[in-house]
């Protein structure tokens, strides 16, 4: 799917930001203009937005307090990655892709789960250089 098919046109930058905590609120409001600009239609716009700041969430409470966020079009999908800027967490990819939401009343472990919810797809990597969820939606056919 972030690999383009033979039709599809290499995926297009929109945004690219470093965060924090603090900017939070920005770059929700970005991504949600940006997502709109680019065709999302309501309510998916909302959901990929707090798909979004559920990761990004993630990624500042974690060690490092930083990540950035690369939003990019291909002509079939809006592609949100999210990287923390933490250390290597180990290999995220090899656990259940449904893992359900953890324990209630558990303050962490439901980030990942409730964007899987919200988005078409979700892919996590795990290296060196920290955690990269990539968040997906399938945008309208343009004419």
């Amino acid at each position: 799917m972030t690999t383009p098919g033979p039709r599809e046109k290499p995926a297009v930058t929109l945004l690219e930001s470093r965060f924090t905590r603090n900017d939070m609120p920005r770059l929700r409001l970005l991504v949600e203009q940006y997502a709109g600009r680019e065709g999302l239609p309501d309510p998916r716009r909302g959901e990929f937005v707090v798909a979004m700041d559920a990761v990004a969430v993630n990624a500042v409470e974690e060690p490092g307090d930083a990540g950035t966020l690369v939003l990019q079009r291909s002509d079939s999908h809006l592609l949100c990655r999210i990287q923390d800027l933490g250390h290597d967490c180990g290999d995220l990819t090899a656990t259940d892709p449904d893992p359900g939401p953890g324990p209630i009343g558990r303050p962490a472990g439901h980030g990942l789960w409730l964007a899987g919810r919200l988005t078409d797809d979700i892919t996590i990597d795990s290296g060196p250089r920290g955690v990269m969820v990539t968040l997906a939606a399938r945008l309208p056919h343009r004419a």
